[in-house]
């Protein structure tokens, strides 16, 4: 694979693990931690309705939304403690997430 497909395939990558807006909101939410600390990042408020959707969110962050972000290298996921760090390929996101992060009302919802 040359240079110029194999980065063409690491930008759709990226670009599939941000179309879910609880993976940005995750991602964005490691913008404002320190990467050196290890942070439980919170499920916002305002995204949960009722017990039964907050039951679904952490079923789909804990089988969907976190092993894809762990896979494409932007999080580290300590499973027992579920707690949730920056990964080593964070940077690479992050020209992306600053924009989402300045508009973060416009951007974050579906």
């Amino acid at each position: 694979m040359s240079q110029k497909q194999s980065s063409r395939s690491s930008l759709d990558a990226v670009l599939d693990v941000l179309t879910d807006r609880h993976r940005r909101r995750l991602l964005v939410a490691l913008l404002e931690h320190d990467s050196q600390t290890r942070s439980n990042v919170q499920i916002p408020d305002d995204i949960i309705v009722g017990d039964e959707e907050l039951e679904r969110l952490h079923v789909q962050m804990y089988h969907v939304h976190l092993p894809k972000l762990e896979a494409a290298g932007l999080v580290e996921w300590d499973r027992t403690t579920n707690e949730v760090q920056r990964g080593p390929q964070f940077e690479t996101v992050r020209p992306l997430l600053d924009p989402i992060r300045d508009q973060v009302d416009d951007v974050l919802e579906e």
